[in-house]
């Protein structure tokens, strides 16, 4: 099916073509100005359109699950593209964003699987949280420098993308930004970013390493867990090593925590397979529970004598753990604290200690 629309039309109303399920091909005339929220909203059979040269803004859900649409040409006069505009628009290969354009909206771009590049020119200001979520193809992206943020889950699921260069002028990573970027081996994230949300590069399955700025004081709960390969880590001045930072790191061999972290929380280097050494600073108050399990590969641990208070099951299963000495500041050794550590063959206990809980060094064979 095709549709010529007059040139005595200048707007496009919400709706009109919503599930014209047949649709193959639309001339626009240069008079229209305006096109309405999900004016072609599941027009699954329509596959290229040229955009009339006046239209300012692409409205919400104006090509929503135009499975077909290979290209669109936006023109210079946009300024705008609307939430979800273009969302599981599954067959779109390119697009080209002007200069024009200032905002992208939430979603704009969700589940666009054939998209492979995209260049986000400077004008843009901000970009909507999922704005590119689940663009498996996508594995070459420009951010435009003018960002502020990443928004939360902006490239989740980005499966095919191998590297990011976060801009000088973002000073904050939302929340799973880039988690499941499976594929992603090279993140720069620059000294202007102070924080870098909950779950940021979770699963990001082949990143080898990563560097994290003084500038950096918060790093949330899962930013990095399940990366199986990253093997080198750089902090210098977070407050805590948070909830299931670096869990399951299983090439993760050595840690430096910086002087700056008073706490390692729960979960923090859980089945961290290859661990063997970590420097754990006079600042450290704080070992929470778990924070240790399933690291097979430490030998030896050094506490502090700052930390008062190590949680239970915090070495649970590090099989190759051989001494430990506790501090005269722990007056508790908590449930299963060192449960089948079953090459332990030392423990220095303290006067300070006055309980000891259940399990506590249960299955300690040696």
């Amino acid at each position: 099916v095709k549709i010529k629309i007059p040139s005595s039309i200048t707007k496009i109303e919400s709706y009109t073509f919503l599930e014209c399920a047949r649709l193959q091909n639309v001339n626009i005339p240069s008079s229209v100005t305006s096109i309405g929220s999900s004016a072609f909203n599941a027009c699954k059979s329509l596959r290229r359109l040229i955009l009339p040269p006046l239209i300012n803004i692409i409205e919400l859900n104006s090509f929503n699950e135009c499975e077909s649409l290979i290209k669109i040409s936006i023109p210079s006069s946009v300024t705008s593209i609307g939430n979800s505009s273009f969302r599981e628009c599954i067959s779109l290969v390119k697009i080209n964003i002007p200069d024009s354009v200032t905002s992208i909206g939430k979603s704009a771009f969700k589940k666009c699987l054939s998209l492979a590049t995209i260049h986000i020119p400077s004008s843009v200001i901000t970009i909507g949280k999922s704005a590119f979520s689940e663009c498996n193809s996508l594995n070459n992206i420009t951010i435009s420098s003018s960002l502020t943020s990443i928004e939360p889950y902006l490239f989740e699921n980005c499966s095919s993308l191998e590297q990011i260069i976060i801009p000088s002028s973002v000073t904050l990573i939302g929340r799973s930004a880039f988690t499941t970027c499976s594929s992603l081996k090279l993140v720069e994230i620059p000294s202007s970013v102070t924080e870098i949300g909950n779950f940021a590069f979770q699963r990001c399955r082949s990143l080898p390493a990563i560097k994290i700025p003084s500038s950096v004081n918060k790093v949330g709960s899962g930013a990095f867990e399940e990366c199986f390969s990253l093997a080198q880590v750089n902090i210098f001045n977070i407050n805590a090593i948070s909830i299931y930072m670096f869990d399951q790191c299983e090439k993760l061999t050595q840690i430096t925590i910086p002087s700056s972290v008073t706490s390692i929380l729960y979960c923090a280097f859980s089945y961290c397979k290859s661990l063997e050494q970590v420097i754990i600073p006079s600042s450290v108050t704080e070992i929470g529970n778990k924070a240790f399990e399933g690291c097979l590969s430490l030998t030896r641990i050094d506490i502090p004598s700052s930390v008062k208070e190590i949680g239970s099951l915090c070495f649970k299963e590090c099989t190759a753990l051989i001494q430990i000495e506790i501090p005269p500041s722990v007056k508790m050794i908590g449930e299963s604290t060192f449960y089948n550590c079953e090459s332990l063959i030392q423990v220095k206990i303290p006067n300070s200690v006055t309980c000891i809980r259940s399990y506590a060094f249960y299955g300690c064979t040696s």
